[in-house]
């Protein structure tokens, strides 16, 4: 199973070479980029939302928004992740060729890899072509559109997604290819046939996410995409004054480079760093994000006033739930997000979907409100040795988010139940173990 982007957010690293040459990249575009960590500090720091509740209901929603397959956001990632790797594959053999041609007993791995200048013109097309498709999901837009996508580039890119086009830039354009990087590209693109092009490792693994029907179709939508935001690269470099020599010495103030041979540099950075992956990451965290807390607000704003808490007289009702499970009087079992464990109690209000308990054997002060996602009765089959039973409401452990869910028992067998999750479709239907169960 793919890892949900709460898991994706949450493994990101806080300091290893990845975010140290970002962290270096600063000064070209300064204040942009923040190595947040954690997927509930992305919320409260994106949304200003700081109530618990809210940050709940806002991961729910992000983690139903990110699997829904008629978004765009699962590709995206993956096309991030994609052009990294075969991005690092391709760099090991620029390293080689660059080494081949540094040390002269070496000189036969210039010959048998491909050429830098080569590869990395190829490299960094390919990069701002999976962007303009990347960017074009997130967007909803039904093809991918360079000319739309270099105006958003021009007059709304910021944060990660700033910062991952302004890397591209410095680590695959001016570090590797020079000042003159831009006319370069272009002599190599113009002047190179679309088959070789197809013969390079990363198109390969980008191609079936490229426009057009064959090697030509999709050489010629990498070349647009280039063409559509070679002005702003030439921009950036001349509003900033960056340099090569100047990339070199910011570097230096993060990591230890031990060769000045700027080229050589960059195919190393190119290998060691998976820094689109990473700023690919956090721009579909805070577009999933953003969507998220907009429709949490949303429902929100039509939700009643909830009840007041300290009302302590029992309503004389039987008003029951919309499920018609409950009743005032009735017996439940509430669940306990701090001790992670059921306690009886009774209904005693009943508000629509909120229920006023008071908790068995507890003093009148710790009655309060609760929702019908943490109630549960126990009128259900036979339970087994372990106290389950078949149609038994329980909570579900989720490793990768840390939290627990609501499902129903399904099927029982040995110590492994079969759950179906409440509120999610059965695609979500799962075994789990009974360690992971309460």
């Amino acid at each position: 199973m793919d890892k949900s982007i709460i898991q994706l957010v949450d493994e990101l690293p806080a300091d290893n070479i990845t975010v140290k040459v970002l962290k270096a990249l600063d000064y070209v575009a300064p204040g942009q980029w923040n190595n947040l960590v954690g997927f509930d500090n992305n919320i409260r720091a994106i949304t200003g939302e700081s109530d618990a509740k809210v940050i709940q209901k806002i991961r729910d929603r992000a983690v139903s928004l990110y699997h829904d397959p008629q978004n765009g956001y699962q590709t995206a990632i993956k096309l991030y992740q994609t052009i990294d790797k075969a991005d690092t594959a391709m760099a090991a053999a620029a390293l080689a060729n660059k080494v081949g041609e540094k040390i002269g007993f070496l000189n036969f791995l210039s010959n048998i890899t491909p050429k830098a200048d080569l590869t990395q013109t190829i490299d960094l097309v390919l990069k701002i072509a999976v962007e303009i498709i990347a960017f074009s999901k997130l967007n909803g837009l039904p093809s991918p559109n360079p000319q739309a996508f270099a105006a958003t580039l021009s007059e709304n890119y910021k944060d990660a997604s700033l910062t991952r086009m302004v890397a591209l830039v410095c680590l695959d354009g001016l570090l590797p290819l020079g000042p003159d990087f831009l006319t370069k590209i272009h002599t190599i693109i113009s002047g190179t046939d679309a088959n070789v092009v197809a013969q390079n490792p990363v198109f390969a693994a980008v191609s079936n996410s490229l426009p057009g029907n064959n090697a030509t179709e999709k050489f010629g939508f990498i070349t647009q995409a280039f063409n559509s935001v070679q002005g702003w690269m030439n921009g950036l470099v001349a509003k900033t004054g960056v340099t090569p020599q100047s990339l070199f010495s910011h570097l230096g103030n993060f990591i230890q480079v031990a060769d000045d041979n700027l080229d050589f540099v960059a195919a190393f950075l190119d290998q060691t760093t998976n820094y689109y992956e990473h700023t690919g990451i956090q721009t579909v965290a805070r577009a999933v994000i953003v969507r998220s807390h907009s429709l949490v607000k949303a429902e929100l704003a039509q939700e009643p006033s909830p009840p007041a808490r300290d009302a302590s007289s029992p309503a004389k009702s039987t008003a029951k739930s919309a499920s018609g499970e409950y009743a005032v009087n009735k017996t439940v079992e509430v669940w306990d997000e701090d001790e992670e464990d059921w306690y009886q109690a009774t209904i005693e209000k009943i508000d629509k979907d909120q229920f006023f308990v008071h908790y068995m054997g507890y003093g009148s002060s710790y009655n309060e409100w609760v929702g019908e996602d943490e109630i549960r009765i126990r009128e259900h089959g036979e339970a087994d040795k372990n106290g389950f039973a078949v149609n038994q409401k329980i909570k579900v452990w989720d490793e990768d988010n840390e939290d627990w869910y609501s499902a129903k028992i399904e099927k029982i067998q040995g110590q492994q139940y079969y759950v179906h999750y409440l509120d999610y479709d059965s695609s979500y239907d799962e075994w789990v173990d009974l360690e992971e169960i309460r």
